[in-house]
This record gives C-alpha cells, sequence and structure tokens, in this order.
C-alpha cells in the first residue's frame, strides 16, 4: 500500500511546545532501568512492542501510533513527537510508504547520536511495495533479528543479554504464533479466501491460503481510493457462488464496500474472521494480538471446509 495523502504538522524546533491533538504515545518499557539503556522510539506500536521484548531492561520503547482508532497513514506529527524523536537512541519506521511522515519527523529533528532503523530498507521492499511486512511471518523474524542486532552494536557489553532475549522471544514468546501458522499451512493450504484489503495479502501468502480477492481492488481499499465496478462486481460473484471460503477483512477500516462484501459473505454462509492494523486492545503484545486473529481464521477455515 502507497500512503494516502498528508498533510504534515511542519514541526518547529525539539523544544517547542507540544501541539497538536494526539494522545502522548504508550512507553513500553519495565519499572526499572540499568545505567545502560537505550531510547527506543517507534513509528508503530506493533514493532515498539517487539522491541521492548527482546530489549528488556536495557531498552525503553515509546511508540508514536499506539491508539487504534489512529490512521498511520494520515497521521500527523507533534512537537512531543518531535521531542521524542530528538532524544531517541534508535528510532525504528516502517518505511515502504506505509509512514512517510515518520521520515520529515526525522529529518525535522536532527541528532546525531541516533540510529535509524527502516523496516522496509531491511527487507529489501521499495516505496510502492505492500508495506504491512508485520502480517508476513518470514518478514517478522528477519525484523526480529535486525532489531537485536541494532541492540548489540548500540550496547556493545550487553551482547550476550540481547542474544538470550532473541531466543526466549523466538522459542517460546513467539511459540504458540509460529505453531498456529504452521498448522494452518499445513490443514489449510491452497483454500481460496476473500479479503477487504492488501494488509491480509502477506498473511494469507505465510499461511498458504490462495487470495482470489484482484489486487487491484485490495490496494483501492487500503489506498483509500474508490474500487472499480469490475473489481465489485468480480468480488461480488466470488461471493455469491462460494469461490471463495472464508473472507478476511480490516475492522479498523471497513469501508461501504466492504461492509456489504462482509454482509454478503455472511448471508452467503461464508465465514469471515477480522484483523486490525495495530494491536488491538492497545495494550496487547505482538504475539497475542496476532495469536488471537490466527485463531479467528483457523476457526473459520475449519467452519467453512470441516477440517
Amino acid at each position: 500500500m502507497t500512503a494516502r495523502p498528508t498533510t504534515l504538522l511542519v514541526l518547529a524546533a525539539a523544544g517547542a511546545l507540544v501541539a497538536g491533538c494526539s494522545s502522548p504515545p504508550v512507553v513500553q518499557a519495565p519499572n526499572s532501568f540499568t545505567s545502560r539503556t537505550i531510547q527506543v522510539v517507534a513509528a508503530e506500536n506493533f514493532w515498539g512492542d517487539i522491541a521492548a521484548s527482546l530489549g528488556g531492561a536495557h531498552v525503553r520503547v515509546s511508540s508514536i501510533i499506539s491508539n487504534p482508532a489512529t490512521d498511520p497513514h494520515d497521521y500527523e506529527p507533534t512537537a512531543f513527537d518531535g521531542r521524542l524523536m530528538a532524544g531517541a537512541g534508535l528510532a525504528i519506521v516502517n518505511g515502504i510508504g506505509y509512514d512517510p511522515w515518520a521520515d520529515k519527523l526525522l529529518a525535522a529533528n536532527q541528532a546525531p547520536q541516533r540510529t535509524e532503523l527502516n523496516i522496509g530498507q531491511v527487507l529489501h521492499v521499495p516505496d510502492g511495495g505492500n508495506p504491512h511486512v508485520w502480517y508476513s511471518p518470514a518478514d517478522v523474524h528477519t525484523v526480529v533479528n535486525a532489531m537485536v542486532k541494532e541492540f548489540q552494536q548500540l550496547d556493545p557489553p550487553d551482547s550476550a543479554y540481547f542474544a538470550a532475549h532473541l531466543k526466549t522471544f523466538d522459542d517460546t514468546m513467539l511459540a504458540q504464533y509460529n505453531s498456529l501458522i504452521g498448522n494452518i499451512r499445513s490443514k489449510y493450504a491452497g483454500t481460496p479466501i476473500g479479503a477487504s484489503e492488501s494488509i491480509v495479502a502477506p498473511l494469507a501468502q505465510g499461511l498458504g491460503l490462495t487470495m482470489l480477492t484482484p489486487s487491484s481492488f485490495l490496494n483501492a481499499i487500503s489506498e483509500g481510493s474508490d474500487p472499480t465496478a469490475a473489481d465489485k462486481k468480480t468480488i461480488d460473484q466470488q461471493i455469491s457462488s462460494k469461490q471463495i471460503k472464508i473472507y478476511v477483512y480490516n475492522s479498523q477500516n471497513a469501508t461501504p464496500d466492504v461492509q456489504a462484501q462482509v454482509a454478503a459473505a455472511k448471508a452467503a454462509g461464508i465465514p469471515v474472521a477480522t484483523v486490525t492494523e495495530t494491536l488491538s486492545p492497545q495494550t496487547s503484545s505482538f504475539q497475542d494480538w496476532q495469536v488471537r486473529q490466527l485463531k479467528g481464521i483457523q476457526q473459520a477455515l475449519h467452519q467453512a471446509t470441516g477440517k
């Protein structure tokens, strides 16, 4: 998904007064910190939560986008956000055209001590590619390793500590996430599904499911543009003829077209599952959030196929 048009709030210097109407970002961190603490600012809370899990007592993480009601594409940063970025030791942005406001925020608040981790660059996904890489299981594991590498470079004495947290995160905290992905893929690979937007595409690929919804429709909904009449007709036929077994939609971006498709799917007896763009609830961990959604998709697939 490319970024939707935004109007960036021009930021003053890092010491300017707080402006705008956004809520202060959620700080995800332990109750106490050691003397070596990396100040991390993540543009989005799904990356921020992972960073907090990996960094443990040696990081303090603030996530700018933390409210599920906030649209990450159209976010207008505040001077408070600028001060956060100016004081960061590590800034984590999604990139791939998803959060262009974050790049402008970094440029407006220069800080020589700050390291920047651009997820799109880590994954070699160019602007114009699908930015929803946190829904790709393979990409999540690549990013996790990249974060730990950054922590180790910023705090070499604690390299072993970060390596231990990486192992715990992979082996324990992501255990159910990894298990569900493997189980769904082994049981339901090739099952045709429909979806509301491109946020579902990386997950469908990771689960081995076959996406029948035209990519042009998925991208249009993600980008906030009007889908074509031809695409809507195609999807209506897929639903009415039950070519798709389940329908998955982003409940944080349920446009009238999407709502109509959800209603049609339910009327046709096609199970419906939901995902969200950011952590929901916002206090959830990345893995708990993803597990809940995977269970919903698994249940819908079971209901549709009897497997």
